[in-house]
């Protein structure tokens, strides 16, 4: 059950970052939970760089790491894409 949970909170963390990106129109439900994974990996390495704390489970705060990484991500695809 462990992992279905954090596929949602994935889906949910990508779902949010692509409204934020105004994205949200190109993509499907399986491009935000993989961008949602992504983005809480990149998020928790981001911040635990700075020396704050990451993903740390389901809470606001994690899911506001998720949701920072995801744009992240989102934000770099831009660029290689339109490079």
């Amino acid at each position: 059950m462990g992992i279905l949970l954090w596929i949602i909170f994935g889906a949910f963390a990508g779902w949010i970052a692509s409204l934020i990106m105004k994205t949200d129109y190109k993509q499907g439900m399986f491009y935000d939970i993989i961008l949602g994974i992504v983005g809480s990996a990149v998020g928790g390495f981001l911040f635990n760089s700075i020396g704050q704390s990451g993903v740390t489970g389901f809470n606001f705060s994690s899911l506001l790491v998720a949701v920072i990484g995801a744009v992240v991500v989102i934000y770099v695809g831009r660029l290689i894409r339109d490079r």
